[in-house]
Parts: structure tokens; sequence; C-alpha cells
């Protein structure tokens, strides 16, 4: 699989937030999001391929917690074992992913679902028409998102907002889902990769959580080290 890079760090979002985490981020995915702040993941795919092997050797003797991360990291060929490998040896396994691939009898520790909203869509010249209409179609999976759900020990189900209007349709797709959520595993977090432009959304986003019971994620990695790899 085509690693991007891996990384020791802190986990700057979710209910694992500053917990010590090795990441392992692949390269490609099977979506364009207009605001990716990993493009060298996504739009302009780099880094080596590696095994399985390879990747559990470099992990070993770091943290217990492993985030596996993208990109969109279950498109990645060997991905179902790499993960299997990492829990034998005793790691908890989180997978960041849009929640577009269905798991396959994957199991994880945390599964981090972040639905893409149609804010994510990109436009025609930044992509080209046929990516657009291939995000479109694709972003989002509500059984799959289910059944990742379902199937995994622990879940968090991630919103990149840019608007307060984002909101209504945040709601219409955690109601897609099909199944009973718990509120305070629901994280609401503002679109931007700044301190700066994440605090100009602060307000109605907590005035959101305050009122249904979500959960406010900040980008604990960027307020401690910037937008920048490696972090």
């Amino acid at each position: 699989m085509r690693i991007s890079e891996i990384f020791t760090s802190i986990q700057g979002e979710g209910l694992l937030s500053g917990v010590p985490s090795t990441f392992v981020r692949t390269s490609g995915c099977n979506l364009r999001c207009s605001w990716c702040d990993t493009p060298y993941a996504s739009w302009k795919p780099e880094g080596p391929d590696m095994q399985a092997a390879e990747i559990v050797a470099r992990v070993a003797g770091g943290p217990k917690h492993v985030v596996i991360t993208g990109g969109e990291p279950m498109i990645a060929p060997g991905m179902r074992e790499l993960i299997a490998a990492l829990r034998v040896l005793g790691h908890h396994v989180t997978v960041e992913t849009a929640g577009t691939v269905p798991p396959q009898g994957c199991e994880v520790d945390l599964v981090s679902l972040s639905p893409k909203l149609s804010n994510s869509t990109p436009s025609s010249a930044e992509a080209g028409e046929g990516w657009v209409q291939r995000h479109e179609k694709t972003r989002l999976q509500p059984a799959v998102l289910r059944e990742w759900i379902e199937c995994s020990r622990d879940w968090q189900l991630k919103f990149v907002l840019r608007e307060a209007r984002d909101i209504e349709e945040m709601q219409a797709v955690i109601g897609s889902i099909g199944l009973p959520l718990a509120a305070d595993h629901i994280l609401l977090m503002p679109e931007g990769t700044s301190v700066e432009m994440m605090a100009q959304k602060r307000q109605w986003l907590l005035e959101t959580v305050m009122r249904h019971g979500y959960r406010y994620c900040p980008r604990l990695h960027v307020e401690l080290f910037g937008n920048r790899r490696g972090t």
C-alpha cells in the first residue's frame, strides 16, 4: 500500500484527543473534498509502497494507540491485514474514514467516521466535472456508516461544518443512518486550517452543541503545531 507518512504525535481530534499516538497516513482517496487539508494524500498522492510487515515494524516500540488515516485508508490494498496484525500485537487501532467503503469484517477499536456534507464538493474548475460527479455520487453512504458503527468496538461521527446552515444537513445525515446514536459521540468540527479561521465559527457551533448534546471538536494539533505535516 502507498504510504504518505508515518509519525508519532498526539491525537488532535475526537474522543481520544490528547492521547499519544502513531499515525499511519495512506496515500490515495476516492473523494476530492474542496477543503481537504492533506492534498499530498488525496488530490496529489505521494509516498512509497510499503508492505504491512514494514509498517508494523515502523510502529513497534511506539505508543499503544495507532491511528490509520489518509486520504481514504480503506481503499488501500492489504489494509485489513495491517489492522489485524496491529491488533494482534496489542495496539489500539483507530481508523479515520469517510465511511464510503464497507468494513467487510474489519474489526477496529475506534472507527472515526467523517461523512462528507455538500460543503465538501469541489467546483469543476478545481477538480474537473468527472470528479465533481464522482464525489457527489460517492460521498454519502448511510448503509456503510451503519455497518461500521454496528461492527466496531467504539465509534464517533465527525462532521466538518463551514456555515450554520450545514447543521440541518448534518442532522439529516444522522437520521439516515437509522440507528439510535448517542449525541456525545457526534462531533462538530469547524472547517479551517488555522486557529483564526476556526474561531470565526466557534459561537454558533457551541450553541448547537449545547442545544443538542453533541460534542465540540477542536483541532488540538493545529492549535499546538499549526497546519503542517507530521503533527
